[in-house]
């Protein structure tokens, strides 16, 4: 039996701090996949359902925090702990605000680049659904491996965002409103899958700290 093991053996099991993190994965996955089912005409109903799983994700960051304060030793440390909870939260948080965006300013539609960040968000939360779980199991190598993906997508996520906005700029037929209301939403996209690659990161350097 490893140092690691050992020392897991006589911590208190506190399996909860890892159900409030897969929870908040779950709901992130659930919000992006709700974004995705924007089409012409739906925009006030998308709106409302993303913000409502984002209000789902901000309480449980509250049961995350009140249940840090209150607990003296944690399975992995606190500050791992919260540093993924929060950029989860970060997540959810650019997903709604891209969902309010499309409603407030009044995006009848998603263009084709918003289509396929929204595919690619979804795409992520799943890899993120997937391997939360592994860490109640302490299978730090398979997070690894499940996260491995997530550059790749971030990668591609930019490059769409990248055409997307040259595209807005060239444009001599777009005006400028439409020009800002498009890039707020793409850049609100951009940054949510930015987001669940810091997740995979922190995944990593967690795996790679107690592995």
């Amino acid at each position: 039996m490893g140092f690691a093991a050992v020392i897991r053996f006589f911590v208190p099991k506190a399996d909860h701090f890892y159900t409030f993190l897969e929870r908040q994965a779950v709901v992130a996955h659930d919000g992006a996949v709700a974004l995705a089912t924007f089409v012409e005409g739906n925009g006030q109903a998308v709106r409302d359902a993303v913000q409502g799983f984002e209000h789902q994700g901000d309480s449980i960051v509250h049961e995350m925090e009140e249940a840090l304060a209150r607990t003296f030793v944690t399975p992995i440390d606190r500050e791992d702990l919260h540093s993924v909870s929060t950029t989860i939260d970060d997540i959810l948080d650019l997903t709604n605000g891209a969902a309010r965006a499309c409603a407030l300013f009044g995006v009848d539609r998603p263009s084709e680049a918003m289509t396929k960040l929204m595919a690619i968000l979804v795409r992520c939360t799943e890899v993120l659904k997937t391997a939360m779980p592994k860490l109640r199991k302490h299978a730090y190598g398979e997070i690894i491996v499940a996260v491995k993906g997530m550059k790749a997508l971030e990668k591609e996520a930019d490059q769409v965002y990248r055409a997307a906005v040259s595209e807005l700029f060239r444009d001599p037929k777009i005006d400028a409103k439409a020009l800002l209301r498009e890039k707020g939403v793409l850049e609100d996209l951009e940054n949510a899958i930015d987001s669940c690659e810091d997740v995979a990161e922190r995944l990593i350097n967690l795996s790679v700290k107690h592995g």
